[in-house]
């Protein structure tokens, strides 16, 4: 995976009015999650801000990166989790790290790209691309920047699920089930189909 460096310093003041506040400044509240646990067993949060200039290259990308956050000097590596944006502007709200370690294996979505002229679309079928990424579950390092999948062998009708994947070092977290992209028929293709039927 490629990695980024974000800089932010801790908060303390945590209510909305001054994320509201902070948000007028160019700045964006954040939290990272990691090991540490309440006695209820759930994630404990360390509150920080970065300036929304520092977290636009890694939210406005199609890449997935491990993020090199330095928080008041600590350094902590961390992926993304989740994200908030303003129903109506779009500005960026509210982001959510978690911390990553290199033995403990994290789950994420890694974008898909698909490889090769499949024999559907030489047939005069249409691609369609049922989800851009897939959740895999693995160390970080070992984690690419996208899955490639050969759709060379692909025919109309025909289609990629989840469960007909395999990459090493990954164990898939999406279901099995789902499609990932198929060869749909076209006019042009059931044209073509039935010209070849009649002319056997």
């Amino acid at each position: 995976m490629r990695e980024i460096n974000v800089t932010g310093q801790k908060r303390s003041d945590l209510g909305k009015k001054a994320s509201k506040m902070l948000r007028k400044e160019g700045l964006v509240p954040c939290n990272i999650y990691g090991e540490t646990k309440d006695e209820n067993g759930l994630p404990v949060a360390m509150s920080f801000v970065a300036s929304t200039s520092e977290l636009r290259k890694v939210v406005y990308t199609p890449h997935v990166y491990v993020v090199n956050l330095n928080i008041d000097g600590e350094e902590r590596k961390a992926v993304l989790k989740e994200l908030q944006f303003h129903p109506v502007t779009d500005a960026l709200l509210h982001v959510d790290f978690y911390e990553v370690s290199e033995n403990k294996p994290i789950v994420i979505g890694i974008p898909v790209q698909l490889n090769g002229l499949a024999q559907g679309i030489r047939d005069g079928g249409r691609m369609n691309l049922s989800i851009r990424k897939i959740n895999v579950k693995a160390c970080y390092q070992n984690i690419p920047e996208h899955l490639d999948i050969d759709v060379t062998d692909l025919t109309i009708g025909k289609s990629i699920k989840v469960g007909d994947l395999k990459f090493e070092g990954l164990e898939m977290a999406t279901s099995k089930e789902v499609v990932v992209c198929s060869i749909k028929a076209t006019r042009k293709s059931n044209a073509a189909a039935q010209a070849a039927k009649e002319g056997k």
